[in-house]
């Protein structure tokens, strides 16, 4: 069985209830969630919450909510990887509601991230084909640093400028090797993998790489205002962006 998983907690601390906030007409986990069906892969969508308000709206829009995650794995410490084994072990051991017949075992599962509304569903397929493919533990969305990394400063204890690599001082820009970081959309992984809490971030992970426009955390009220104009950019009629 091929899962996704959602994680969506309700004690978001610094945009609350911000996984069912609106985003451009709809609760923002929703576009994670219609992505995810879009992309045809799954055969079962989850959202892994401890709150019912978001399990309610998740159903909406087409996921599944077969558990209540527990407290443990809700606090503000509790890590993506632990809350996806523990979605995997969940649906390992209990079948689909009103059928009596024996779980089907996960083999690989893709962690989506609730407040992702530029994640698309051509991505999250080009994602498992490259676990496949590449027979790797992992297939993670990044994407490339705006600015080179070896050309970073840092302040020295009287606040005077210090680079991490002086070494790059005098090298091009484009000379300089490309750099990439967590996209923070989502990221595949095989059932194995996740269960043996394998590193993310090895030679064993496959990069699907999103484009720069494409990215954007959302922590803050500032976030989420630059994502609504990103969003409107990129979903314009008007708009020569190739999606």
């Amino acid at each position: 069985m091929i899962i996704a998983v959602i994680p969506a907690r309700g004690g978001s601390k610094r945009i609350p209830r911000k996984n069912i906030r609106l985003f451009e007409g709809k609760p923002i986990i929703a576009w994670s969630i219609e992505a995810a069906v879009a992309s045809g892969c799954f055969d079962r969508v989850i959202v892994s919450t401890d709150d019912e308000e978001i399990a309610s709206i998740a159903r909406q829009y087409g996921a599944e909510t077969p558990f209540i995650r527990p407290q443990i794995l809700a606090d503000d410490f509790s890590g993506t990887a632990d809350v996806i084994c523990h979605a995997i072990k969940s649906l390992n051991t209990i079948s689909i509601e009103g059928q009596c017949q024996q779980p089907r075992k996960v083999i690989a599962a893709c962690c989506i991230y609730a407040t992702a509304p530029f994640v698309f569903s051509d991505d999250i397929s080009f994602g498992f084909k490259k676990l496949n493919e590449d027979q790797c533990d992992f297939a993670l969305a990044v994407t490339e640093f705006e600015f080179p990394i070896q050309r970073a400063v840092k302040l020295d204890t009287q606040s005077h400028l210090e680079m991490l690599n002086p070494g790059s001082f005098s090298t091009r820009s484009q000379d300089l090797e490309k750099t990439f970081h967590d996209a923070g959309q989502f990221c595949w992984g095989t059932s194995d993998a996740w269960l043996q809490s394998k590193p993310i971030f090895t030679k064993q992970t496959a990069a699907v790489i999103i484009p720069r426009y494409r990215v954007q955390d959302i922590d803050t009220e500032d976030d989420w205002r630059r994502a609504e104009l990103m969003f409107g950019a990129i979903r314009s009629p008007k708009s020569t962006v190739d999606e």
